[in-house]
């Protein structure tokens, strides 16, 4: 014990709670039995097998919920969206950019994309699972206009479209857990 009480008086720059927890732990180690602290072992791995327990079957129901919710989306999305509703949701997300997408310049995709994500925010409350589809149509006509002008695209444009680009699938990652939580609590 004296050599333990030696070394902190050689390093004083240990933070106060590292001294209070060896402290701690030389005076409970002394007081206790070896049939105490092989109880308190049992129990802490009793409880930590519970808790695994409780996290497999967690993770199974998720895991479960996840591949009924892409089983969902996969048997919609094998649908092919409707020609109207594609230009009315174009209308909706991009406002005054809507029906020229394939004429945006450089200087007008990254607006373009703002006024996507605005809007995607905006309505995402009341977005369907449908709605979201054709959000995503909208988002790859976007991004296919990006593909043809690129090359011709200052570098000044290009971050603000990527930072809308991973706005916009944080988004959809938002709204994907989030139906598969819900399908996860329905499945209980």
């Amino acid at each position: 014990m004296n050599n333990l009480v030696e070394g902190f008086k050689t390093t004083a720059c240990r933070p106060v709670w590292a001294l209070a927890t060896l402290t701690a732990l030389a005076l409970t180690g002394c007081d206790s039995t070896p049939r105490e602290r092989q109880e308190a072992a049992r129990t802490a791995g009793h409880e930590l097998d519970t808790l695994a327990r409780k996290a497999t079957k967690k993770i199974a129901n998720v895991g479960k919920a996840t591949a009924t919710y892409h089983e969902a989306n996969r048997a919609r999305r094998a649908r092919p969206l409707d020609p109207r509703e594609q230009i009315a949701m174009e209308t909706k997300l991009l406002g005054p950019y809507s029906g020229q997408v394939n004429a945006l310049t450089p200087a007008d995709l990254p607006n373009a994309y703002t006024q996507f994500v605005r809007a995607v925010k905006a309505e995402r409350a009341t977005f369907t699972d449908r709605d979201w589809d054709y959000a995503r149509a909208v988002y790859q006509r976007l991004n296919d206009q990006l593909k043809q002008i690129r090359m011709d695209m200052p570098t000044r444009y290009e971050v603000p479209i990527r930072a809308r680009q991973a706005e916009f699938v944080a988004l959809q990652a938002g709204h994907a857990a989030k139906g598969i939580n819900e399908t996860a609590k329905q499945r209980k």
